[in-house]
């Protein structure tokens, strides 16, 4: 007869059924958040024509998609400044949103309830359009880096969660601790807030970061020079050139036409979501503690 062993573990009947329920329903998520970017992957190597239904193995393989977009000299630029904006825009984001969280976290900041409440406001109104133009243009940064990285540096989400994680997570007797061995406060900030906080930091640069590469709308407003664009104004010329001038009197070079511009679109996709794709692995277990930890307490 078998003996039980101390260590093994027993479920009754509903714990199986649940975790049966459990696997089956997270199983159908993780089919439609991965069928989706694998149909797009296989269609940007489709050469013969564009996937129908269900299918992911493309009946011929072709890189004709991801050769006229490279062919297209700006790409490489836009490639380059997107990755600058993204670096930069997030390191300049990251900076002032600390500076900004840690004080409105400090239970005996004097004005921390009004500046909180100026911050929520500008969650819901903004000055407009009109006027930041105006505003970016009398700095004298119109046309320049600086006017995609410097207007966006600070979003008041971002802030309320990294100041909620402020002030519940990082214990108050560390800094009265720290004020009795003569620690100030930017050394306190550095030394012992910093360090203890690394999973909302990551979640709070993946936000910056995500925004700052997925953005397009300033750079068609403050840029007028195309070696400045980022990629993904860059893409979206490559598109309008490749769906214009599809209307062929021949049928055969129409559908030709409309293929090119499939594997165009598919092949575009890839190209400005493989980045992103790929950073989020590294950074994901800091992702989950962080919105656990960040943004459900307080």
């Amino acid at each position: 007869m078998k003996r039980r062993s101390k260590n093994a573990t027993w479920y009754s009947k509903g714990d199986i059924a649940f975790l049966a329920v459990d696997i089956l329903l997270l199983s159908v998520l993780f089919i439609v958040v991965l069928y989706p970017l694998l149909f797009v992957l296989a269609s940007s190597f489709s050469g013969g024509s564009v996937l129908t239904g269900l299918s992911l193995i493309p009946r011929q393989v072709s890189y004709e998609g991801y050769k006229a977009v490279f062919e297209y000299s700006y790409v490489w630029s836009g490639y380059w400044n997107s990755i600058v904006y993204t670096a930069l825009g997030t390191a300049i984001a990251m900076v002032v949103t600390i500076l900004c969280a840690y004080p409105l976290s400090r239970a005996d900041f004097r004005f921390g309830r009004y500046a909180m409440g100026l911050c929520v406001f500008t969650m819901y109104f903004s000055g407009g359009l009109i006027p930041t133009y105006i505003w970016i243009k009398n700095m004298g940064i119109l046309n320049s880096m600086w006017a995609i990285v410097l207007p966006g540096a600070l979003s008041a989400y971002n802030m309320i969660v990294m100041r909620t994680y402020f002030s519940t997570q990082i214990p108050k007797e560390l800094r009265e601790s720290a004020q009795i061995d003569g620690c100030g406060e930017w050394r306190y900030l550095a030394q012992i807030v910093l360090p203890l906080s690394g999973a909302v930091m990551a979640v709070v640069a993946l936000y910056y970061a995500v925004a700052r590469w997925n953005a397009y709308f300033d750079s068609m407003i403050y840029l007028q020079d195309r070696a400045l664009l980022p990629l993904q104004n860059i893409l979206r010329e490559v598109m309008i050139v490749n769906t214009s001038n599809m209307l062929y009197s021949d049928v055969d070079a129409q559908a030709a036409a409309e293929q090119r511009a499939e594997l165009v679109k598919y092949s575009m996709i890839v190209i400005a979501s493989a980045p992103m794709m790929i950073l989020y692995p590294f950074v994901q277990k800091f992702f989950v503690k962080g919105v656990m930890l960040g943004s459900v307490k307080g």
